[in-house]
Protein backbone atom coordinates (compact mmCIF):
# COMPACT_ATOMS: atom_id res chain seq x y z
CA UNK A 1 0.00 0.00 0.00
CA UNK A 2 3.08 2.20 0.01
CA UNK A 3 2.98 5.46 1.96
CA UNK A 4 -0.78 5.97 1.71
CA UNK A 5 -2.25 7.90 4.63
CA UNK A 6 -5.70 8.93 5.83
CA UNK A 7 -6.39 12.41 7.12
CA UNK A 8 -8.83 13.36 9.89
CA UNK A 9 -9.79 17.01 10.31
CA UNK A 10 -11.01 18.48 13.60
CA UNK A 11 -13.86 20.75 12.50
CA UNK A 12 -13.51 22.94 15.60
CA UNK A 13 -9.78 23.63 15.48
CA UNK A 14 -9.04 22.81 11.84
CA UNK A 15 -6.26 20.50 13.02
CA UNK A 16 -5.39 17.77 10.54
CA UNK A 17 -4.30 14.36 11.76
CA UNK A 18 -2.57 12.02 9.32
CA UNK A 19 -2.80 8.27 9.98
CA UNK A 20 -0.74 5.70 8.09
CA UNK A 21 -2.42 2.86 6.22
CA UNK A 22 -1.33 -0.74 6.71
CA UNK A 23 -1.64 -3.61 4.24
CA UNK A 24 -0.19 -6.98 5.16
CA UNK A 25 -0.55 -9.87 2.73
CA UNK A 26 -4.11 -10.45 1.50
CA UNK A 27 -5.87 -9.04 4.52
CA UNK A 28 -8.20 -6.05 4.58
CA UNK A 29 -6.28 -2.73 4.66
CA UNK A 30 -6.19 -1.08 8.08
CA UNK A 31 -5.64 2.44 9.40
CA UNK A 32 -3.02 2.58 12.14
CA UNK A 33 -4.65 4.45 15.04
CA UNK A 34 -2.22 3.23 17.71
CA UNK A 35 -0.96 6.79 18.41
CA UNK A 36 -4.29 8.57 17.99
CA UNK A 37 -4.97 8.97 21.70
CA UNK A 38 -1.38 9.38 22.83
CA UNK A 39 -0.50 12.09 20.33
CA UNK A 40 -3.86 13.71 19.61
CA UNK A 41 -6.20 12.94 22.52
CA UNK A 42 -8.86 11.07 20.51
CA UNK A 43 -10.35 7.59 20.84
CA UNK A 44 -12.16 5.61 18.17
CA UNK A 45 -15.66 4.35 18.89
CA UNK A 46 -16.41 0.88 17.49
CA UNK A 47 -19.04 -1.13 19.44
CA UNK A 48 -18.41 -4.84 19.05
CA UNK A 49 -15.09 -4.05 17.32
CA UNK A 50 -16.74 -4.47 13.92
CA UNK A 51 -14.13 -2.32 12.18
CA UNK A 52 -11.15 -2.89 14.47
CA UNK A 53 -8.21 -5.22 13.81
CA UNK A 54 -7.02 -6.20 17.28
CA UNK A 55 -3.90 -8.03 16.13
CA UNK A 56 -1.75 -9.25 13.29
CA UNK A 57 -2.13 -12.98 12.68
CA UNK A 58 -0.83 -15.48 10.17
CA UNK A 59 -3.18 -18.32 11.07
CA UNK A 60 -6.57 -17.91 9.40
CA UNK A 61 -7.64 -15.87 6.37
CA UNK A 62 -11.30 -15.09 5.68
CA UNK A 63 -12.82 -13.18 2.77
CA UNK A 64 -16.50 -12.98 3.67
CA UNK A 65 -17.55 -11.40 0.38
CA UNK A 66 -16.02 -14.18 -1.70
CA UNK A 67 -16.74 -17.03 0.72
CA UNK A 68 -13.07 -17.90 1.31
CA UNK A 69 -11.61 -19.61 4.37
CA UNK A 70 -7.95 -20.67 4.54
CA UNK A 71 -5.78 -22.08 7.31
CA UNK A 72 -2.16 -20.97 6.96
CA UNK A 73 -2.87 -20.33 3.27
CA UNK A 74 -4.46 -23.71 2.53
CA UNK A 75 -8.08 -23.59 1.24
CA UNK A 76 -10.51 -25.20 3.65
CA UNK A 77 -11.95 -27.21 0.77
CA UNK A 78 -8.62 -29.01 0.22
CA UNK A 79 -8.03 -29.64 3.91
CA UNK A 80 -11.53 -31.02 4.49
CA UNK A 81 -11.23 -33.30 1.48
CA UNK A 82 -7.70 -34.64 1.96
CA UNK A 83 -6.45 -33.95 5.48
CA UNK A 84 -7.31 -35.07 9.00
CA UNK A 85 -8.10 -33.07 12.10
CA UNK A 86 -4.77 -33.83 13.77
CA UNK A 87 -2.83 -32.95 10.62
CA UNK A 88 -4.75 -29.65 10.47
CA UNK A 89 -3.99 -29.17 14.16
CA UNK A 90 -0.28 -29.53 13.48
CA UNK A 91 -0.61 -27.03 10.63
CA UNK A 92 -2.38 -24.45 12.79
CA UNK A 93 0.06 -24.82 15.68
CA UNK A 94 3.28 -24.95 13.65
CA UNK A 95 2.56 -23.04 10.44
CA UNK A 96 3.39 -25.82 7.98
CA UNK A 97 1.99 -29.22 7.04
CA UNK A 98 4.13 -32.00 8.53
CA UNK A 99 5.98 -34.73 6.67
CA UNK A 100 4.90 -38.30 7.37
CA UNK A 101 7.42 -38.86 10.16
CA UNK A 102 6.56 -35.62 11.94
CA UNK A 103 2.85 -36.29 11.57
CA UNK A 104 3.19 -39.83 12.95
CA UNK A 105 5.18 -38.52 15.90
CA UNK A 106 2.60 -35.79 16.56
CA UNK A 107 -0.36 -38.19 16.37
CA UNK A 108 1.44 -40.67 18.64
CA UNK A 109 2.29 -37.96 21.17
CA UNK A 110 -1.29 -36.65 21.30
CA UNK A 111 -2.63 -40.22 21.64
CA UNK A 112 -0.32 -40.93 24.59
CA UNK A 113 -1.46 -37.88 26.55
CA UNK A 114 -5.24 -38.30 26.43
CA UNK A 115 -5.61 -39.61 29.97
CA UNK A 116 -6.51 -37.39 32.92
CA UNK A 117 -4.99 -37.61 36.36
CA UNK A 118 -7.22 -39.72 38.59
CA UNK A 119 -7.60 -36.88 41.07
CA UNK A 120 -8.87 -34.70 38.25
CA UNK A 121 -11.45 -37.33 37.30
CA UNK A 122 -12.84 -37.15 40.84
CA UNK A 123 -13.20 -33.38 40.39
CA UNK A 124 -16.43 -34.05 38.48
CA UNK A 125 -18.08 -35.44 41.59
CA UNK A 126 -18.20 -31.92 43.00
CA UNK A 127 -20.67 -30.86 40.32
CA UNK A 128 -24.41 -31.13 40.76
CA UNK A 129 -25.78 -34.31 39.20
CA UNK A 130 -27.62 -32.54 36.37
CA UNK A 131 -25.02 -29.86 35.64
CA UNK A 132 -24.89 -28.71 32.03
CA UNK A 133 -21.87 -30.31 30.28
CA UNK A 134 -20.54 -26.86 29.34
CA UNK A 135 -20.61 -25.81 32.99
CA UNK A 136 -18.57 -28.87 33.89
CA UNK A 137 -16.12 -28.25 31.03
CA UNK A 138 -15.50 -24.64 32.07
CA UNK A 139 -14.73 -25.78 35.62
CA UNK A 140 -12.53 -28.72 34.69
CA UNK A 141 -10.45 -26.90 32.08
CA UNK A 142 -10.01 -23.94 34.41
CA UNK A 143 -8.68 -26.30 37.08
CA UNK A 144 -6.03 -27.91 34.84
CA UNK A 145 -3.32 -25.51 36.00
CA UNK A 146 -3.71 -26.98 39.51
CA UNK A 147 -2.94 -30.45 38.10
CA UNK A 148 -0.39 -29.56 35.41
CA UNK A 149 1.41 -26.59 36.94
CA UNK A 150 4.69 -27.79 35.42
CA UNK A 151 3.70 -26.20 32.08
CA UNK A 152 2.27 -22.82 33.06
CA UNK A 153 5.32 -20.55 32.58
CA UNK A 154 4.11 -18.57 29.59
CA UNK A 155 7.62 -17.13 29.05
CA UNK A 156 9.10 -20.59 28.51
CA UNK A 157 8.59 -21.71 24.87
CA UNK A 158 8.81 -25.38 25.90
CA UNK A 159 6.11 -24.90 28.54
CA UNK A 160 3.87 -23.29 25.94
CA UNK A 161 4.20 -26.25 23.58
CA UNK A 162 3.62 -28.79 26.36
CA UNK A 163 0.50 -26.95 27.55
CA UNK A 164 -0.85 -26.69 24.00
CA UNK A 165 -0.32 -30.41 23.39
CA UNK A 166 -1.95 -31.29 26.70
CA UNK A 167 -5.01 -29.19 25.93
CA UNK A 168 -5.43 -30.75 22.49
CA UNK A 169 -4.91 -34.30 23.79
CA UNK A 170 -7.10 -34.11 26.88
CA UNK A 171 -10.03 -32.11 25.56
CA UNK A 172 -11.95 -35.12 24.12
CA UNK A 173 -11.46 -36.99 27.42
CA UNK A 174 -12.74 -33.98 29.37
CA UNK A 175 -15.70 -33.57 27.02
CA UNK A 176 -16.69 -37.23 27.14
CA UNK A 177 -16.45 -37.23 30.94
CA UNK A 178 -18.72 -34.16 31.06
CA UNK A 179 -21.28 -36.11 29.03
CA UNK A 180 -20.96 -39.33 31.01
CA UNK A 181 -21.32 -37.49 34.30
CA UNK A 182 -24.42 -35.67 33.04
CA UNK A 183 -26.18 -38.98 32.30
CA UNK A 184 -24.87 -40.90 35.33
CA UNK A 185 -22.72 -43.42 33.45
CA UNK A 186 -19.16 -44.43 34.37
CA UNK A 187 -16.25 -42.64 32.73
CA UNK A 188 -14.52 -44.49 29.91
CA UNK A 189 -10.75 -44.43 29.58
CA UNK A 190 -9.28 -43.40 26.21
CA UNK A 191 -7.79 -45.95 23.82
CA UNK A 192 -4.48 -45.05 22.20
CA UNK A 193 -5.24 -47.28 19.21
CA UNK A 194 -8.17 -45.09 18.11
CA UNK A 195 -8.12 -41.88 16.11
CA UNK A 196 -8.77 -38.53 17.75
CA UNK A 197 -12.45 -38.46 16.82
CA UNK A 198 -12.85 -42.21 17.10
CA UNK A 199 -11.60 -42.00 20.67
CA UNK A 200 -14.10 -39.27 21.51
CA UNK A 201 -17.00 -41.35 20.15
CA UNK A 202 -15.70 -44.39 22.06
CA UNK A 203 -15.48 -42.48 25.35
CA UNK A 204 -18.95 -40.98 24.86
CA UNK A 205 -20.93 -44.00 23.77
CA UNK A 206 -19.23 -47.16 25.01
CA UNK A 207 -20.08 -48.80 28.34
CA UNK A 208 -17.98 -51.26 30.39
CA UNK A 209 -20.49 -54.05 29.93
CA UNK A 210 -20.44 -54.14 26.12
CA UNK A 211 -18.02 -53.93 23.22
CA UNK A 212 -18.21 -50.75 21.15
CA UNK A 213 -17.01 -50.41 17.57
CA UNK A 214 -16.56 -46.90 16.17
CA UNK A 215 -18.52 -46.46 12.96
CA UNK A 216 -16.24 -45.12 10.19
CA UNK A 217 -18.95 -42.82 8.78
CA UNK A 218 -19.51 -41.22 12.19
CA UNK A 219 -15.76 -40.94 12.71
CA UNK A 220 -15.25 -39.31 9.31
CA UNK A 221 -18.15 -36.90 9.83
CA UNK A 222 -16.87 -35.78 13.22
CA UNK A 223 -13.34 -35.36 11.88
CA UNK A 224 -14.65 -33.14 9.07
CA UNK A 225 -16.76 -31.02 11.43
CA UNK A 226 -13.72 -30.54 13.67
CA UNK A 227 -11.58 -29.42 10.71
CA UNK A 228 -14.24 -26.89 9.68
CA UNK A 229 -14.53 -25.56 13.24
CA UNK A 230 -10.81 -25.59 14.13
CA UNK A 231 -10.31 -21.83 13.80
CA UNK A 232 -12.22 -18.84 12.50
CA UNK A 233 -10.08 -15.76 12.96
CA UNK A 234 -10.84 -13.24 15.75
CA UNK A 235 -14.32 -14.34 16.83
CA UNK A 236 -15.61 -13.67 20.35
CA UNK A 237 -14.05 -16.72 22.00
CA UNK A 238 -10.68 -16.40 20.24
CA UNK A 239 -10.51 -12.70 21.06
CA UNK A 240 -11.31 -13.61 24.68
CA UNK A 241 -8.46 -16.14 24.78
CA UNK A 242 -6.07 -13.54 23.37
CA UNK A 243 -7.23 -10.83 25.77
CA UNK A 244 -6.91 -13.18 28.75
CA UNK A 245 -3.50 -14.31 27.56
CA UNK A 246 -2.26 -10.75 27.15
CA UNK A 247 -2.28 -10.40 30.95
CA UNK A 248 0.08 -13.36 31.30
CA UNK A 249 -2.58 -15.77 32.54
CA UNK A 250 -1.70 -19.45 32.32
CA UNK A 251 -2.87 -21.18 29.13
CA UNK A 252 -5.44 -23.39 30.85
CA UNK A 253 -7.17 -20.34 32.33
CA UNK A 254 -7.10 -18.64 28.93
CA UNK A 255 -8.75 -21.61 27.21
CA UNK A 256 -11.36 -21.78 29.97
CA UNK A 257 -12.21 -18.14 29.29
CA UNK A 258 -12.61 -18.99 25.61
CA UNK A 259 -15.01 -21.82 26.48
CA UNK A 260 -17.04 -19.38 28.55
CA UNK A 261 -17.35 -16.99 25.60
CA UNK A 262 -18.20 -19.85 23.25
CA UNK A 263 -21.02 -20.92 25.56
CA UNK A 264 -23.12 -17.93 24.54
CA UNK A 265 -26.06 -18.77 22.23
CA UNK A 266 -24.97 -16.08 19.77
CA UNK A 267 -21.62 -17.84 19.29
CA UNK A 268 -21.13 -21.54 19.97
CA UNK A 269 -24.80 -22.23 20.59
CA UNK A 270 -25.83 -21.61 17.00
CA UNK A 271 -26.17 -25.27 15.98
CA UNK A 272 -28.09 -25.97 19.17
CA UNK A 273 -30.41 -23.09 18.24
CA UNK A 274 -31.09 -24.82 14.92
CA UNK A 275 -32.55 -27.84 16.72
CA UNK A 276 -34.64 -25.62 18.99
CA UNK A 277 -35.96 -23.83 15.91
CA UNK A 278 -36.89 -27.10 14.23
CA UNK A 279 -38.72 -28.15 17.39
CA UNK A 280 -40.61 -24.88 17.37
CA UNK A 281 -41.68 -25.31 13.73
CA UNK A 282 -42.69 -28.85 14.58
CA UNK A 283 -43.87 -30.24 11.25
CA UNK A 284 -43.37 -29.79 7.51
CA UNK A 285 -46.94 -28.52 7.26
CA UNK A 286 -45.84 -25.45 9.23
CA UNK A 287 -42.90 -24.55 7.00
CA UNK A 288 -44.81 -22.03 4.86
CA UNK A 289 -46.10 -20.21 7.95
CA UNK A 290 -42.65 -19.93 9.50
CA UNK A 291 -41.03 -18.90 6.23
CA UNK A 292 -43.54 -16.05 6.10
CA UNK A 293 -42.70 -15.14 9.70
CA UNK A 294 -39.00 -15.10 8.83
CA UNK A 295 -39.65 -12.71 5.94
CA UNK A 296 -41.71 -10.37 8.14
CA UNK A 297 -39.29 -7.78 9.52
CA UNK A 298 -41.73 -7.00 12.33
CA UNK A 299 -41.87 -10.62 13.48
CA UNK A 300 -39.21 -11.63 16.06
CA UNK A 301 -38.91 -15.16 14.64
CA UNK A 302 -35.62 -15.86 12.86
CA UNK A 303 -34.50 -18.90 10.92
CA UNK A 304 -31.44 -20.18 12.75
CA UNK A 305 -28.58 -21.65 10.73
CA UNK A 306 -29.18 -19.46 7.68
CA UNK A 307 -26.81 -16.72 6.58
CA UNK A 308 -23.63 -15.77 8.42
CA UNK A 309 -22.28 -12.63 10.07
CA UNK A 310 -18.93 -12.90 8.27
CA UNK A 311 -19.82 -14.61 5.00
CA UNK A 312 -21.92 -12.26 2.89
CA UNK A 313 -22.15 -14.65 -0.04
CA UNK A 314 -22.00 -18.24 1.17
CA UNK A 315 -20.36 -20.13 4.00
CA UNK A 316 -17.69 -22.31 2.32
CA UNK A 317 -17.87 -24.75 5.23
CA UNK A 318 -21.57 -25.35 4.55
CA UNK A 319 -20.84 -26.33 0.95
CA UNK A 320 -18.34 -28.91 2.21
CA UNK A 321 -20.42 -30.33 5.04
CA UNK A 322 -23.69 -30.57 3.10
CA UNK A 323 -22.58 -33.72 1.27
CA UNK A 324 -21.43 -35.28 4.54
CA UNK A 325 -24.75 -34.42 6.14
CA UNK A 326 -26.63 -36.44 3.54
CA UNK A 327 -24.17 -39.33 3.93
CA UNK A 328 -24.73 -39.35 7.69
CA UNK A 329 -28.51 -39.16 7.35
CA UNK A 330 -28.46 -42.07 4.91
CA UNK A 331 -26.51 -44.16 7.44
CA UNK A 332 -27.94 -43.02 10.78
CA UNK A 333 -30.99 -40.88 10.12
CA UNK A 334 -34.35 -42.23 11.24
CA UNK A 335 -36.65 -41.99 8.20
CA UNK A 336 -39.55 -41.66 10.59
CA UNK A 337 -38.03 -38.72 12.46
CA UNK A 338 -40.01 -35.66 11.32
CA UNK A 339 -37.16 -33.32 12.31
CA UNK A 340 -34.87 -34.57 9.54
CA UNK A 341 -37.65 -34.24 6.97
CA UNK A 342 -38.38 -30.77 8.28
CA UNK A 343 -34.71 -29.72 8.07
CA UNK A 344 -34.39 -30.90 4.51
CA UNK A 345 -37.64 -29.13 3.61
CA UNK A 346 -36.30 -25.87 4.97
CA UNK A 347 -33.03 -26.35 3.11
CA UNK A 348 -34.85 -26.92 -0.19
CA UNK A 349 -36.88 -23.74 0.17
CA UNK A 350 -33.88 -21.64 1.23
CA UNK A 351 -31.91 -22.75 -1.83
CA UNK A 352 -34.73 -21.91 -4.25
CA UNK A 353 -36.76 -19.09 -2.71
CA UNK A 354 -36.04 -15.68 -4.31
CA UNK A 355 -36.13 -13.93 -0.92
CA UNK A 356 -33.40 -16.14 0.54
CA UNK A 357 -31.34 -16.01 -2.65
CA UNK A 358 -31.57 -12.20 -2.80
CA UNK A 359 -30.69 -11.85 0.89
CA UNK A 360 -28.02 -14.58 0.54
CA UNK A 361 -29.53 -16.47 3.47
CA UNK A 362 -28.05 -19.83 2.60
CA UNK A 363 -27.78 -22.69 5.10
CA UNK A 364 -24.53 -22.29 7.03
CA UNK A 365 -22.22 -24.78 8.73
CA UNK A 366 -24.24 -24.67 11.97
CA UNK A 367 -27.39 -25.80 10.16
CA UNK A 368 -25.74 -28.98 8.89
CA UNK A 369 -23.55 -29.71 11.91
CA UNK A 370 -26.58 -29.63 14.21
CA UNK A 371 -28.38 -32.15 12.01
CA UNK A 372 -25.28 -34.38 11.87
CA UNK A 373 -24.85 -34.30 15.64
CA UNK A 374 -28.47 -35.28 16.17
CA UNK A 375 -28.17 -38.14 13.67
CA UNK A 376 -25.05 -39.41 15.47
CA UNK A 377 -26.96 -39.53 18.75
CA UNK A 378 -25.15 -36.60 20.34
CA UNK A 379 -27.57 -34.76 22.64
CA UNK A 380 -28.31 -31.10 22.09
CA UNK A 381 -26.65 -29.96 25.32
CA UNK A 382 -23.36 -31.44 24.04
CA UNK A 383 -23.30 -29.50 20.76
CA UNK A 384 -21.32 -26.55 22.17
CA UNK A 385 -19.02 -28.94 24.01
CA UNK A 386 -18.16 -30.57 20.68
CA UNK A 387 -17.53 -27.12 19.23
CA UNK A 388 -15.14 -26.39 22.11
CA UNK A 389 -13.18 -29.59 21.46
CA UNK A 390 -12.74 -28.64 17.80
CA UNK A 391 -11.90 -24.98 18.48
CA UNK A 392 -9.30 -25.75 21.18
CA UNK A 393 -6.52 -26.10 18.62
CA UNK A 394 -7.42 -22.71 17.16
CA UNK A 395 -7.40 -21.13 20.60
CA UNK A 396 -4.01 -22.55 21.57
CA UNK A 397 -2.54 -21.63 18.18
CA UNK A 398 -3.77 -18.05 18.50
CA UNK A 399 -2.54 -17.91 22.10
CA UNK A 400 0.92 -19.20 21.15
CA UNK A 401 1.15 -16.70 18.30
CA UNK A 402 0.13 -13.81 20.55
CA UNK A 403 2.35 -14.69 23.51
CA UNK A 404 5.45 -14.98 21.33
CA UNK A 405 5.04 -11.58 19.65
CA UNK A 406 7.87 -9.14 20.40
CA UNK A 407 6.64 -6.16 22.37
CA UNK A 408 3.36 -7.89 23.25
CA UNK A 409 1.26 -5.74 25.59
CA UNK A 410 -1.76 -6.33 27.81
CA UNK A 411 -5.07 -5.64 26.07
CA UNK A 412 -6.83 -2.59 27.43
CA UNK A 413 -9.89 -1.40 25.45
CA UNK A 414 -11.07 2.15 26.21
CA UNK A 415 -14.58 3.57 26.59
CA UNK A 416 -16.67 6.67 25.99
CA UNK A 417 -17.85 7.75 29.42
CA UNK A 418 -21.54 8.77 29.39
CA UNK A 419 -22.21 8.87 33.15
CA UNK A 420 -22.77 11.70 35.61
CA UNK A 421 -20.46 14.72 35.85
CA UNK A 422 -18.59 15.34 39.11
CA UNK A 423 -20.87 15.73 42.15
CA UNK A 424 -20.38 15.96 45.89
CA UNK A 425 -21.15 13.25 48.41
CA UNK A 426 -24.24 13.94 50.56
CA UNK A 427 -24.54 12.23 53.96
CA UNK A 428 -27.27 9.63 54.09
CA UNK A 429 -29.41 11.56 56.56
CA UNK A 430 -29.56 14.56 54.19
CA UNK A 431 -30.55 12.69 50.99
Amino acid sequence: MGNKTFTITDNETGKRIELPALKDGQGIPAIDISTLYRDHGYLTFDPGFQSTASCRSGITFIDGDKGILRYRGYPIEQLAESSSFLEVSYLLMNGELPGKEKLDDFVSMISRHTMLKESLRTFYKGFYHDAHPMASMVGVVGSLSAFYHDSTDVHDPRHRVIAAHRMLAKMPTIAAACYKYSIGEPFIYPKNSLSYCGNLLHMMFSVPSEDYVVDPVAEKALDMIFILHADHEQNASTATVRLSGSSGSNPFACISSGITALWGPAHGGANEAVLHMLNEIGDTSNIAKYIAKAKDKDDPFRLMGFGHRVYKNHDPRATIIRKMCYEVLEKFGDPNDPMFELAMGLEEIALKDDYFIEKKLYPNVDFYSGIIYKALGIPTNMFTVMFAVARTVGWVSQWMEMISEPGQRIGRPRQMYVGKDVRDYVPVEKR
